[in-house]
Formats: C-alpha cells, structure tokens, sequence
C-alpha cells in the first residue's frame, strides 16, 4: 500500500501524457520545465485514487466513469487564480472614460439600451464586480439592461465568486471608500452586498468549447485579463478568434498589460485612449 505523503516520481513520457491531455482541454500548455509542478500539484490526487503511477492517472481521466469529475479536479489544481479588485487601474479609468461613453453613445443612437460584458476568466469574482461598482459609480445605467457574465473553467473560484466573500488581501489595490460603500465586514472578510452581485452573473466555461461560447451571444466589451499568457500560440488564436467573433462591430476587447495580439491576429484595430491602449473590432464594412 501507498504511504501518503510519499511524492511519486512522473517520468517524461507520462508529463507529455498529462500535458497533451490538458492542453487538448482547455488550451494550457506546460513547458517542459514544469514536469516539477505538475507532479507536485497531480500527486495528491493519485494518493486520493492510491495510484502507483501517472499513467494510471492519466487511464483513469481517459476512461473512468467518474472522469468528467475528475477533469474538474484537476483543474482547480493547476490554474492559477491570483487576482483582487480595481487591478490594472489605467486600463479601468479607460473603461469608464473612453469605453462606457462610447459605447453608450452608439447603442443610443441605434435605439437600444442594453450593455453586454463579459469577463473571461474571472477566477473568483474581483474583475467582473470591480466593473459593476464602477458602473454603479458612473449613475448612468440604471435604466439599462446590463449584463456582466463571469466565466471562468475552475470551478473552486466559481464558488468563491457566487459567495462574494473576500479577505484583506483582496483590496490591496481598493480605495477604502469602495470597501466601505459596496462591503459588509463579516469578522476579518468583506461580503459584497446584493446590489453589486445582481448586475453580475456567474459561469463555467472552458474558452476553448466553442459550442458553449456562441452561446454567450453577442457582446459589447470583453476583459480577458492575464488568461491567454498560459496558452501557447495556437490556443491564443483560437480564443483571440472566439473573442471577435462575439463582440458587436466597434466591441472592445481588453487584454492584461502583458498581453498583446502582436503576431496572433490583425482583425483588431489598437485605440490609443486617455489612459490606456484597448483593442476594438472594426466597424461592419459596406
């Protein structure tokens, strides 16, 4: 029998294994260098199962009854999902000074009062609430329909994000005013209040299931914030394509600071704005 505790070797043939597997997924892709880190993080789960090996590990995901819960296990193993409220603040005056107005300014001369925004990969919720408090702050859609979806593929900070509930940690880029207004402090965690998470919505979603991302509709801005930096190029393109696909003619699309879709697609124009640079899909042409 297996002690638990004792680390189990993977050996190279079972990293390609895992890694095909993941990337075939959900497009992350583990460089060679991170056979250390996958071993580390998969290990606990073959002392749950009391496997010998990862390749049994991998049978188990290929063909067990009980894969698809598996499949979501490891997931919420390997993603990484650090992240707290108003990050990226240039990009977030962007949003509200150049974006908002905007956008509302075309809906309004096409007669229409609804916004659409999705946050992909919002983890545990900081991103898509921290939009709907600027928002609220804004005061100039509360007569709109206005849809703030949260997706994200780990299903453990889709918990945390339905639950709204947040340590010290994740203000460390807050004003207190925000705490204070749009908080309630329970013990040593804040609990965002109703009126915050009513505009918000809560999803799972793997950004490489096509099928269940045209079911999003059509959108007006997309943040995907620090996301695609874990996929490889093909991944990129496929998720960047997705992304144009379901924003509206003259849709933003907002990329982390690091990010960028230099060699990965030319069917965005870069807006330089007061802040910040955004992307946006072109105008329908004729």
């Amino acid at each position: 029998m297996l002690g638990f505790g004792v680390e189990i070797p993977m050996n190279d043939e079972e990293f390609r294994l895992l890694r095909d597997f993941v990337y075939q997924y959900c497009g992350m892709f583990f460089k060679d260098e991170s056979k250390y880190l996958l071993q580390k993080r998969l290990g606990r789960r073959l002392q749950h199962h009391r496997l010998r090996t990862f390749r049994e590990y991998y049978y188990l995901l290929r063909y067990s009854p009980n894969k698809d819960q598996e499949l979501t296990e490891l997931i919420n193993l390997v993603t990484t999902n650090e992240t707290y409220f108003f990050r990226e603040e240039f990009q977030l005056k962007t949003f509200v000074a150049d974006v908002l107005p905007e956008v509302r300014e075309r809906k309004q001369a096409q007669g229409q009062k609804r916004l659409r925004i999705w946050s992909a990969g919002c983890s545990t919720g900081e991103e898509p609430y921290t939009l709907a408090m600027l928002m609220m702050e804004d005061g100039k859609w509360d007569d709109w329909q206005v849809d703030i979806i949260g997706t994200d593929i780990c299903q453990r900070v889709l918990q945390s994000a339905r639950q709204g509930v947040y340590s010290e940690s994740a203000f460390r880029s807050t004003e207190r005013y925000f705490r204070d207004r749009y908080f309630q402090k329970e013990g040593a965690r804040y609990r965002i209040e109703d009126r915050v998470k009513k505009w918000v919505t809560i999803s799972h979603l793997n950004l490489l299931d096509a099928p269940r991302v045209s079911l999003l509709g059509y959108l007006d801005v997309v943040f995907c914030r620090n996301v695609i930096i874990y996929f490889d190029a093909a991944a990129k393109r496929k998720v960047i394509d997705a992304f144009y696909q379901r924003l509206h003619p003259e849709g933003f699309l907002l990329l982390g600071h690091s990010e960028s879709l230099m060699n990965l697609s030319n069917a965005f124009q870069l807006r330089h704005l007061t802040h910040d640079m955004v992307y946006q899909k072109p105008a329908r042409q004729g």
